[in-house]
């Protein structure tokens, strides 16, 4: 490093000063109306010694900063110096007397000017936010192109929303549900200080914004075969609303969970029985079905680790679930169909029964082979036949 790169250059001072501009120091002090301060910053300055033995560089050095001294910048000198090259007047300190000043020095002066508009207009319709403000002006200053609107939003969210609107209905111009997806960030950010605590879900995070702020959500559906020949109603498949399923359940005394679609389609007719679309770890919706509770259950998954783990959260709800074609018999007549599962769950499953907990730990310690998986939709159809049979106590009827 040469001498002069141990002294404090213009450059320095301006990089310093952007720094706490970037953080929003300065706007934060605006936001809270922090009586101005002078701002100031230490200069490292030369030595006696380099005085003594770098003449030339310090002199230098003396002239730019006196040619960075404008309307913009004050400097403080201190007298250095010795018996060799006598007493020299050098910079120490910069000071920037007033926001004016600070705002041109960085060349901010538009972003400074349209911040404090965004706070007028702030604290007066929505004075609460000025909180936020002071704590995050760089975020909002990122925003304000949009601000404004984002605080009718949220005001408009706050005088009319409720469990029966949903974010489609905001009623305000200039907005659809595109506009609020796209800033749910900032703007869970302002409902949060916006909204009373009772209108804040917290167990929810941004991402879901309407249970967030307990606003009506998209309804969750459930894909429902009937199985039997002799069906009670007109339609043998049917999406339907979860709420409207749990009120209204199928005749069938026998509910059959599976996970891969192309599997619940080839099922084949079952006296007394429905059939129900899982969808992987989706199954936790089910909880949402109490009257399963009173149906025989039976659940056929991946014989896999994440297979095992559905199983278990749906046996947590429902203890009386069975499991179909999950057992080590099946797995090991399928050796030619195995593929490889790309993640292991491996962790304990105190609903599994001890010959499903047996056959999970193997697979989590590839007993049988590196992270094999056995997909339901590989399994023999006349396996799957023939273990309905065995399970339901009756002969399957040709697929309709």
């Amino acid at each position: 490093m040469t001498t002069t790169n141990k002294w404090s250059a213009p450059a320095d001072i301006r990089a310093a000063l952007r720094r706490r501009w970037e953080r929003g120091d300065f706007l934060a002090r605006v936001a809270d109306a922090t009586p101005w301060e002078p701002v100031d910053i230490a200069i490292r300055t030369p030595t006696a010694s380099d005085v003594a033995h770098h003449f030339a560089a310090v002199q230098q050095w003396v002239a730019e900063w006196r040619a960075a001294e404008d309307s913009t910048l004050r400097l403080d000198y201190k007298p250095i110096g010795g018996r060799l090259a006598g007493s020299n007047r050098l910079p120490c300190r910069a000071w920037i007397d007033t926001p004016v000043q600070l705002w041109t020095l960085l060349g901010v002066t538009r972003q400074a000017r349209r911040f404090t508009d965004l706070l007028e207009y702030t604290r007066a319709v929505a004075p609460a936010l000025i909180e936020l403000i002071a704590t995050q002006p760089m975020k909002i200053l990122a925003q304000e192109a949009d601000w404004q609107l984002l605080v009718r939003t949220a005001l408009w969210i706050d005088a009319h929303a409720d469990p029966d609107v949903y974010l489609r209905q905001v009623d305000v111009p200039g907005v659809d549900t595109k506009f609020i997806e796209r800033h749910r960030t900032i703007l869970a950010a302002v409902l949060d200080r916006l909204l009373p605590e009772e209108r804040i879900d917290r167990t929810h995070p941004p991402s879901s914004f309407a249970a967030r702020y307990r606003m009506r959500s998209k309804p969750t559906y459930v894909r429902l075969r009937l199985l039997d020949p002799v069906p009670s109603t007109p339609f043998t498949e049917m999406t339907v609303r979860l709420q409207e399923l749990a009120a209204a359940p199928p005749a069938a005394p026998t509910i059959v969970v599976v996970e891969n679609e192309t599997t619940f389609l080839a099922l084949p007719d079952l006296p007394g029985t429905a059939a129900i679309l899982g969808g992987g770890y989706a199954v936790n919706i089910l909880q949402s079905l109490p009257w399963l509770a009173e149906r025989r259950l039976i659940y056929w998954g991946d014989v896999d680790t994440h297979g095992f783990a559905i199983l278990d959260r749906l046996r947590r709800s429902f203890p009386h679930t069975e499991s179909l074609l999950m057992d080590r018999q099946t797995l090991l007549a399928h050796n030619t169909q195995w593929v490889t599962e790309p993640s292991v769950a491996d962790r304990e499953l105190p609903a599994l029964r001890p010959d499903e907990a047996a056959l999970h730990r193997d697979l989590v310690e590839h007993v049988h082979g590196q992270s094999i998986r056995l997909e339901q939709e590989r399994i023999r159809y006349s396996t799957v036949t023939n273990a309905l049979t065995r399970k339901l106590g009756a002969e399957p009827v040709e697929q309709r």
